[in-house]
Order: structure tokens, then sequence, then C-alpha cells
């Protein structure tokens, strides 16, 4: 039977696009815009890593990374990240999502800092210092995932909950963007006043002793858009949901979403109560109840973020191999070290401009409009055609005629992830679990993406080398080459839409609906018979 739901979720729900939605935008999307920067500003400088610390004298060849060390500086802040989400999302409903907020972000201030220091000037003491430092700097961003989108959602009203949502997701295309930016103005500046030839033309002499600095710079940045919203962090109150459904505070929250809303609320104690008592919303975790209600959501939710991160982390950090490839990029004996970055943040950056960034705002445009599952569904559905357009003709792609080409065809691929799974991913699973479990479920969501972000990047690294065993990157193995990488990716893409038909659609409905918090057992059966469409409101 339904339960008639708290004036003060009422007031959220009904409430008009004010300031304080877009305040809490842009303080959580900061978060965002460090955590990308963060995360993909180290494909900038890896192959910068392997000129500095792995030259060999003689070689033909730049110096790069050994498989196992690129292997542990691309992956290791990813899982930081992974070990984050469960843990910080597990706090968040613990603890409360204000009191955790803080320290993820002091983590990915102080860590981003540190990854640019060094303990000694060995090869092996500064790949261990960044690793280091890395895998904590992605355990304080991993916390920032289930606590920025459970917060701007139980700060949203119904009506446009998603946008708010994504617009926070979406602050992750400027901070791609933001890398590749600071990425070309480091390089640049170094590349101008610290002038070097061709590896080609002197290979000792191409990687200048300042080059040191170029990556150092890079990372260090990072830190600057986290620590300028710390203070407005701690300044928000905690959200009136978890103050009402999980503290049982009535009286705190009614206070805090007065000052809020800027009207007055009255505290309904005797509703708390009868919600606290209520033994149809006390299920955990590992209950029946709960695989009963939203196992299938939780799946949903956690393999269709696992899918989409194998295909997407494997193309991000991997994108100036692909470049290299077709031949944007010159070959590396053909530049210095430092023009290398240079090449390699202009490629990052015109692929975020024209694709990453567009497609993030297309979903935020959209998204309650069209719906979280039709925008999924459409957007695995292009990504795995253009994929396959890229790979089954890839020899064509390689002609000198036909590369542009080929980067337009690429670049679509990640406007339909953005303007697609990557960001109703992150959306959905924080709407569609009860707000004690909100925090904890999209954490576990976020963090099985992660497994796949791993598996992408790992998996690339070796996959993507050539057959020809005299083409591929020092100590590597042969591997299956870019084409049947991307066929791999394309199917891949496919079993993400076949699991998106798990996944149920949120769009303009009170997250208590959603969860049946309000005691409307009906809704929550027909969410459960038909996962896919929404239940009419």
């Amino acid at each position: 039977m339904a339960r008639e739901q708290l004036g003060v979720l009422n007031a959220l729900d009904a409430a008009k696009t004010q300031w304080y939605h877009f305040t809490a935008i842009v303080i959580a999307g900061m978060g965002f815009f460090t955590d990308a920067y963060d995360l993909f500003c180290i494909s900038l400088v890896t192959k910068l890593l392997g000129r500095i610390y792995y030259h060999v004298d003689g070689a033909l060849k730049p110096g790069t990374l050994p498989p196992n060390v690129a292997a542990a500086v691309n992956g290791v802040a990813l899982v930081g990240t992974l070990v984050g989400q469960l843990f910080f999302g597990w706090l968040g409903d613990k603890m409360g999502r204000k009191k955790v907020y803080g320290l993820t972000l002091i983590l990915m201030v102080v860590c981003s800092i540190a990854s640019g220091l060094s303990f000694g000037s060995s090869a092996k003491g500064v790949i261990a210092t960044l690793c280091f430092f890395r895998f904590w700097l992605g355990f304080g961003i991993g916390g920032d995932y289930p606590l920025s989108a459970t917060i701007m959602s139980e700060y949203a009203n119904k009506k446009t909950r998603g946008a708010f949502i994504a617009a926070v997701f979406a602050m992750q295309g400027f901070g791609i963007l933001g890398g590749g930016i600071v990425g070309l103005i480091v390089s640049a500046t170094f590349d101008h006043a610290y002038k070097a030839p061709a590896y080609s033309v002197d290979a000792a002499a191409s990687t200048v002793p300042q080059a040191d600095y170029v990556w150092r710079i890079i990372l260090m940045v990072g830190a600057i858009p986290a620590a300028l919203t710390y203070y407005w962090r701690m300044k928000m109150p905690e959200t009136a949901r978890f103050t009402a459904l999980v503290a049982k505070n009535a009286k705190q929250a009614v206070a805090d979403m007065s000052k809020v809303l800027n009207i007055d609320l009255e505290a309904e104690e005797d509703k708390v109560i009868k919600i606290s008592t209520d033994q149809t919303n006390s299920f955990g975790l590992f209950s029946r109840e709960f695989m009963k209600r939203h196992g299938l959501h939780l799946l949903g939710t956690t393999t269709t973020w696992f899918l989409l991160d194998i295909a997407f982390y494997s193309q991000n950090l991997f994108q100036k191999d692909i470049f290299s490839a077709i031949g944007w990029i010159p070959k590396a004996a053909n530049m210095n070290a430092i023009h290398e970055v240079y090449k390699i943040a202009r490629a990052q950056t015109l692929i975020a401009l024209c694709s990453t960034v567009p497609g993030y705002w297309f979903t935020v445009a959209l998204i309650d409009i069209m719906g979280r599952f039709a925008i999924q569904l459409m957007g695995f559905f292009f990504m795995t055609v253009f994929m396959f357009a890229l790979a089954i003709p890839y020899h064509h792609w390689t002609l000198e005629p036909n590369r542009i080409g080929f980067v337009i065809m690429y670049s679509l691929t990640f406007f339909f992830a953005n303007f697609g799974p990557n960001a109703t991913t992150f959306v959905v699973p924080a709407e569609i679990f009860p707000a004690r479990l909100r925090s904890t479920c999209h954490g576990i969501s976020a963090a099985a993406g992660k497994a796949g972000a791993i598996v992408g990047a790992f998996g690339f690294l070796y996959a993507a080398q050539s057959t020809d065993p005299t083409k591929t990157d020092a100590g590597y193995p042969p591997g299956i080459g870019v084409r049947y990488s991307l066929i791999m990716l394309g199917v891949i893409n496919f079993f993400g839409m076949l699991f998106t038909l798990l996944v149920p659609e949120s769009k303009g409905k009170s997250l208590e609906e959603l969860t049946g918090e309000n005691g409307d057992e009906n809704d929550e059966k027909q969410i459960q018979m038909d996962p896919s469409r929404t239940v009419p409101v």
C-alpha cells in the first residue's frame, strides 16, 4: 500500500531548477574534472618516461617502458580506483555522503602532487614512487564516483535529475580536454625553450635534461581544480535523503533543506518512525529480498559498465598507439622527446574537443527527454557499428588519403560512447537502489566498470601489438594487431546492448517510487516485471 512521502523529499522532487542545483553540479563536477584529468593524463607522458628512464645507447628506436612497467604505470591508478569505489561507496552509506566527500578530495590533492615527485633518480625509484602515489590517487578518485553521483541524485528534482547527474559526469570530458591542453602548453613551452634534434639525428641530445620536468608538471597540475573546490564541499549540507531515511533525523533534514530551498518545511518525525519500523524496507545487500527486488538491476548496471569500460579505456589510454599506426603521429625516431608529448597531446585534445565533450553534453540535453534506456541502447549499437566499420576494412583506413576518414570514424565511436553508455552507466545506479544501499550499489557498479577498464588497458597493451615480431614494441610478444583488437571491442559492445535490457528506466520518477521506499509495492512489482520500461506515473 502506498505511503505518503516525506514533505522534505516531495519539496526536493518538485523544486524548480535553482542556483543550488548549479552549485552542486560545479562542486561535484570539479571532482570529476580532476578524476578524468588524473586518470587520462598518464597516457600523455608514458612515451616520455620511456625515453628518459629506459634509453638504450645505440638503439634504433627511442626507449620505451618495458611491458610490466607500462602495465603498472597505466593500470595502478585503475586498481586504486576500483578499491576506492567499493570502500568509499560502502562508507558513504554508513557515515553519510558529506563526511566522506572531503576525505576523497584531500587524497586526490595530496597524491596528485606527490605523483610528480620521486625518491631518487633511478628508473626503479621514480617508477615505484609514481605507481605508489597513483594507486592512492586512484583510491581517492574511486570514492568520488559513488559519492558525487549519489549526492547529485539526492539533491536533484525528479524532472531534471538525469541531466544534473549527467552534467556532473560530463565534467570528465572537460578533464580529458584540460589534460590535453595542459600537455600542449607545457610541452610547447619546453620545446621552444630547449631546442633538441630528432632522435634519428642525435639520440642522446633528443631528450634534454629539462624533459624530466614536463611529465611532473603535467601530473601535478591535477591537484589545482580539486583544491579549489574543497571549501565548498565542506559547506554542502548532508543530503536530506540520507539524513531522513538512513540517519532517521527528520529535524536535521528539514533544517538543512529549508536553508537550501528557502522555504519552510515541517519535520514529520512520525513518518520517519513509520519508515524506520517498516520491515519491507530494512533488507540488506546480501538478503534474499534485495536479490528479488534489485538483483537483476545490479547485474544490469555492473555488466553494462564492465563491458563499456573495456572498450572505452582501451581506446582512451592507447589512442596514441592507434594514431601512430595510421600515421597521424610521426614515428618516434623522427621527433625529439618533448615534441612527441606535444603531438600526443594535440591528438587527445582534438578528439576530446570534437567528439568526447560534445557527446557528454548531448546526453545532458536529451537524457530526460529520450530516457536512460534508449540512450544507452543507442550508444552501444553505434559503438558496435563504428568499431566494425573501422576494423573490417582496416587496411583501407591506413592508406594516406583515408587517414582523416579513420579519425572521423574513430571520433564517432567516442561520441556515441559519451552520448550513450559512458554517461548512463554512471547515472542509473544512483537512482534505482534504496537510500541506505545507494552509494554501496553505485560503488559496486563503478568497480565492475573499473575491472573492465583494467581488462581493456592491460589486454590492449598486448593485443594491439603487430602480428609481425619485427614490428612489436620492445619487450612485447606479437599480438593480434589493431584490426582484430577493434573487432573484439565491437563484439564486446554488442554484448553491452544485450545486458542493457536488464537496466530499468528511471526517467521522471522520484527515487522513492523507483526503490519502493514510499511503500508503493505495485510500482516496485511492475518495475521488476518489465525492467526496461518506465512505470506510468
